[in-house]
């Protein structure tokens, strides 16, 4: 009984959030945050599954979407690297680490860098130099000292077999060069912030039926100049089910098939939905497909895992391909080593 009215209030729970996509569609609340480098998902996985790992996330790779899933490593040590080729010639290098402290939970470990690769900077002028530069400006070189950074602790634990709950605590920063000021003054344009994340999931008991739910990127404003300007606050709920649970009612633990769909309310876009597939088989290889809705450029993406044993470490290789309009597509590749 108590399954099936926790089973019921999670329905609730989605039918909810459903409408609260169809009502707000086309309310694109664009350019109202700064630091959405921290939107940008790290997980060869997760982007192989259209960016749905809030309901399937495990260990350490769970960090960067649901904390909760911090306490389900499966093993002692649980580490993971991550490289995405972004857009624009953008590049971004992650990793996230966990150790299960047994009892008392499990704490974690975390940083993000994003290299902006070359910036050119320009100079407006003054009026003895109006007639050098019929362009109306001059160039000043490249920008030094831009990029953006984040690093986090994180503590997750099972309060049951069925609840688990984390957080993180990161400081996040972004460094966007400098400018010349009137007067021969130079004004760095730096700023950095504590952010915290905070998550929740919880196994039904029907089936493999699970869901979680994610606030990221809580934060206070960052004052730029006299504009205060808003961290990408995101909410998600997220919900799992492997639909061999279906096909094969009695089970068979060499075959899944993981359907994941996300529901995330942004404070800087409209509402997203995310759905995403992966068929394991053998537990060693992995397909993956996703899609992502509600996107101005971002739309289909694909992947591929490898899951094995060496040396007693469960190794763990992802790679996924983004589908993207105006832009080439995006890349990202992911190991992850448990002990």
């Amino acid at each position: 009984m108590t399954n099936l009215k926790s089973i019921r209030l999670i329905l609730i729970a989605l039918l909810l959030t459903v409408s609260m996509v169809q009502a707000q569609v086309g309310l694109n609340k664009i350019a109202q945050s700064t630091m959405n480098f921290l939107q940008v998902g790290v997980s060869a996985k997760a982007s192989g599954m259209g960016e749905t790992l809030c309901g399937i996330g495990r260990g350490a790779e769970s960090i960067f979407y649901n904390p909760a899933g911090l306490a389900e490593a499966g093993t002692k040590f649980d580490v993971r690297l991550y490289a995405v080729q972004w857009i624009a010639d953008i590049n971004y290098m992650a990793g996230a680490f966990s150790y299960d402290l047994g009892r008392y939970g499990t704490i974690g470990l975390s940083f993000l860098s994003v290299d902006y690769g070359d910036i050119y900077t320009t100079s407006l002028l003054d009026d003895a130099e109006k007639a050098l530069y019929p362009g109306g400006y001059k160039d000043t070189g490249l920008a030094s000292n831009v990029g953006a950074y984040a690093f986090g602790i994180s503590y997750g634990r099972a309060i049951s077999t069925q609840f688990l709950i984390a957080g993180n605590a990161r400081i996040a920063g972004q460094n966007l060069g400098s400018t010349a000021m009137a007067g021969g003054n130079v004004k760095d344009n730096n700023a950095s912030k504590l952010v915290f994340d905070a998550g929740v999931k919880y196994y039904t008991g029907l089936k493999s039926f699970r869901f979680g739910m994610a606030i990221r990127n809580f934060s206070s404003n960052i004052k730029r100049e006299e504009i205060n300007e808003q961290l990408p606050l995101t909410f998600v709920m997220g919900a799992a089910v492997d639909l061999y649970d279906f096909i094969s009612p009695t089970g068979n633990d060499d075959y899944q098939m993981t359907l994941a769909v996300d529901f995330l309310h942004p404070n800087n876009y409209s509402e997203r939905v995310n759905v995403g597939l992966e068929y394991l088989f053998l537990q060693k290889f992995a397909l993956r497909g996703g899609y992502q809705s509600n996107q101005d450029i971002a739309s289909w993406s694909a992947g591929v895992g490898l899951h094995t044993m060496m040396g007693g470490s469960a190794i763990a290789f992802d790679y996924s391909y983004s589908s993207f309009d105006v832009f080439d597509g995006v890349n990202r590749f992911s190991l992850g080593i448990g002990f």
